[in-house]
């Protein structure tokens, strides 16, 4: 069953604007708990998982007794400290744009990767990027099945992740690999290139209880436009 609402998100989200906007200075103390939940006219229970949400993602810190103190004015991945590959996209200007290709439910066979992570079925959505209207990325997205019936409407106007975390699916920490591949023809058709090779980044999300929830494949044309990771000193 869908959450109606999920508050720590939205509550998150409106800190994390307070800080790149400089309401919240780096090295400044965010107000106490009890003042966000006046502030937001939430839960305790909501602050805290909202201040651990900007915490995981290493915004801010916590200490007990001292308040929480904010690090960062810029969104990094919590485990590299990089920011996200289409924020530096979109922050060098290019003009970046997505649309669903196709949802499915589909059966994995024992034999694929995928199978050992989210079993015999999944949910998959297929996703093209397109870097100034040129085809770029090519996302293959494998979800667990208690997804099947999210309309395509949602993954087209929600983000990935809340629309997991709107469906109890709570994403905790991620790996991602890289290498480089012989793009097959499917693949150079979708992205509108004759080149022969490509860069894959495969992405395994897991969950509270440590079991993955998301196994992700991603294709970049590197012809097109390299792929960047953009570290904080």
């Amino acid at each position: 069953m869908r959450r109606k609402s999920v508050l720590y998100l939205d509550v998150a989200e409106q800190i994390k604007a307070d800080i790149m906007n400089g309401t919240y200075p780096v090295g400044s103390l965010l107000p106490t708990e009890a003042e966000l939940e006046r502030l937001f006219e939430v839960s305790k229970i909501t602050v805290r998982r909202a201040i651990e949400l900007l915490s995981s993602e290493e915004l801010v810190e916590k200490k007990s007794g001292k308040g929480t103190t904010v690090l960062s004015n810029r969104p990094y991945n919590k485990l590299s400290k990089a920011g996200t590959f289409t924020e530096y996209l979109n922050d060098s200007g290019q003009k970046v744009a997505k649309k669903i290709l196709k949802l499915e439910t589909v059966t994995l066979m024992p034999d694929s990767p995928i199978y050992s992570c989210l079993g015999a079925t999944a949910v998959k959505v297929s996703r093209l990027y397109t870097l100034d209207e040129q085809p770029y990325i090519y996302f293959n997205y494998y979800l667990p099945t208690t997804l099947v019936g999210v309309p395509l409407e949602d993954f087209e106007q929600e983000s990935l992740y809340r629309i997991m975390d709107q469906h109890g699916i709570e994403i905790v920490k991620f790996e991602d690999s890289f290498q480089t591949i012989e793009l097959t023809s499917e693949q150079q058709e979708i992205l509108a290139t004759s080149e022969k090779n490509g860069l894959k980044r495969i992405r395994k999300s897991m969950g509270l209880s440590g079991k993955i929830v998301e196994f992700s494949e991603a294709i970049y044309n590197t012809a097109l436009y390299p792929y960047v990771i953009e570290y904080e000193a």
